[in-house]
């Protein structure tokens, strides 16, 4: 065997979602042949890729049968987490994709998603930050157990910057990390926004794979200002299935798909989707009707990305600090596990297929 055998083969195993071939991806490296015996490292868009089996089978089978039958195939594993930026990157310039989640309307469990959506990348090794844009309504300190504490300062060539609290393995930052509980934010929306661009341009996200933002509900200032004012990679719209959350959802997918914001939606998640006691697993309730986000993102087309149960244990997580991802309920964390899977897939597509990330200017 040689390495010229071994990327001959190689070039057959297609990468699932790139539509192309690992050598022509340039995702083959350090091939070792020492007689029957062959190892190579294959370059992930992401450390938290969905199809690593998949593509480890599909190596070894092509080695095996265009190669040599006998050969004893090792296949390792590094990252490179694709990126499509062109900004200049004069902010947040450590970040390679910026997620913004979003909803058209309050109640759906956008922040419980984002949440557990972070830690999910997390969990298969990505660095991953969280940043809690709803500046009326935070509530990602209260999820990540961390109400009360106060981010430290650091001197960056004298200019000061806020250090997110890190918590799981995530780097957290929220306004209610830096106002007391008990007192309402009443600012107008020039206020609001200078205080998002502060939490990206003030704040040491350091070097990040995914940087989750947790957005506000509605279509409003502060949509604007992130578009405005970060390279967003794309959107997750997260909708229940009912039918007055669907109505607003529709107007979370229309404002991106605007030709003057040009911000892709990556898909859209359903939330609540059925109820399914502890007791008996495999029974679903569809309390709030069946597949109405399912059949949303079929009239947009756009990518479904999965449906979140109703499960008490996602609720108390949330309330304690321990979010669902961390949990021992098999059926809510395979379930963020899954709709994660589907989300970075469609990350590392939109990077590949669509035009350049790059800050919005709005007219």
């Amino acid at each position: 065997m040689t390495t010229e055998d071994i990327l001959k083969a190689l070039s057959n195993v297609q990468e699932p979602d790139l539509g192309s071939d690992l050598v022509t991806l340039n995702m083959v490296k350090e091939i070792i042949v020492n007689g029957n015996e062959v190892s190579f490292t294959v370059v992930l868009t992401t450390p938290a890729c969905p199809m690593k089996e998949h593509i480890q089978n599909a190596c070894i089978n092509a080695v095996k049968l265009l190669v040599n039958k006998e050969a004893l195939v090792t296949v390792n594993f590094t990252s490179n987490t694709s990126s499509n930026r062109t900004d200049p990157k004069t902010i947040l310039s450590g970040v390679k994709n910026i997620i913004a989640v979003v909803s058209g309307k309050g109640g759906v469990g956008k922040s419980t998603v984002a949440a557990n959506f972070a830690l999910a990348l997390a969990a298969d090794g990505a660095k991953v930050g969280l940043m809690d844009a709803d500046i009326y309504g935070p509530s990602q300190h209260i999820m990540f157990g961390i109400r009360g504490d106060r981010p430290m300062m650091k001197d960056n060539g004298g200019k000061g910057l806020i250090v997110p609290i890190e918590k799981f393995g995530i780097k957290v930052m929220s306004i209610g990390l830096l106002i007391d509980e008990k007192q309402a934010v009443v600012w107008r929306g020039p206020m609001v926004s200078s205080a998002i661009k502060q939490f990206v341009s003030e704040v040491d996200w350091g070097e990040l794979d995914y940087l989750v933002i947790d957005m506000p509900p509605g279509t409003g200032d502060i949509h604007l200002t992130i578009v405005q004012t970060v390279p967003v990679t794309g959107v997750i719209v997260v909708t229940t299935p009912q039918l007055i959350a669907l109505a607003d959802a529709k107007k979370g997918i229309a404002m991106f798909g605007q030709a003057q914001l040009k911000v892709p939606v990556i898909g859209l998640v359903e939330n609540m989707a059925y109820f399914t006691p502890k007791e008996l697993p495999e029974n679903k309730y569809y309390i709030f009707g069946k597949d109405g986000g399912k059949h949303l993102a079929d009239e947009f087309d756009i990518p479904f990305l999965g449906q979140i149960p109703i499960v008490q244990s996602i609720r108390e997580g949330g309330d304690v600090g321990v979010p669902a991802m961390l949990s021992d309920d098999l059926i809510s964390k395979k379930a963020f596990e899954d709709f994660a899977a589907y989300a970075v897939r469609g990350i590392a597509m939109r990077n590949a297929n669509m035009p350049a990330t790059d800050i919005q200017k709005i007219i």
